[in-house]
This record gives structure tokens, sequence and C-alpha cells, in this order.
């Protein structure tokens, strides 16, 4: 058994409150880096830019018009 209890759970809360003062230095210094980043001059998000809503123009790579029409043939009957 512990030989004193409260020894070991006031261990627990100053580790505590140290990962919290950790977590807030870190928030402050995210804080700090996203506010030093120039704006992005598009003003919109650089994943989607240069994205035309709309219907896109066919890639060449795609056949112009419809292509013949294979039909599958269908069950074959056997007699008895």
């Amino acid at each position: 058994m512990a030989r004193n209890p409260g020894a070991l759970k006031r261990q627990k809360e100053l580790a505590r409150q140290q990962r919290q003062r950790e977590k807030a230095e870190e928030r402050e210094q995210r804080k700090k880096e996203k506010s030093g980043r120039p704006a992005d001059a598009s003003g919109g998000d650089p994943d989607i830019a240069g994205i035309v809503p709309g219907p896109q123009p066919r890639p060449d790579w795609v056949e112009q018009g419809p292509g013949p029409v294979e039909q599958e043939p269908g069950p074959v009957e056997q007699g008895s």
C-alpha cells in the first residue's frame, strides 16, 4: 500500500497542471503563427482554387459522340 496517498495525488495534480500549461503555450504559438501568415489573395479555399462551377469540358481522352452499342447475347435455351 502507498505510504502517503496524498503525495501521489499531489504529483498527479502537478503533472496535470503542467500539461495544461504546455497545451496553452502551444495554442498561443499556433495563434501567433496563424496571424503571421499572409492572407490568401483570392480569399477562398486554396484546395478548390481554379475549379470552375458548372458543366465541365470533356477530357481529350473521351470519345466524342456515342459509340456503337453492343448487346450481350441473351440466355441460351436448351431443349429437353
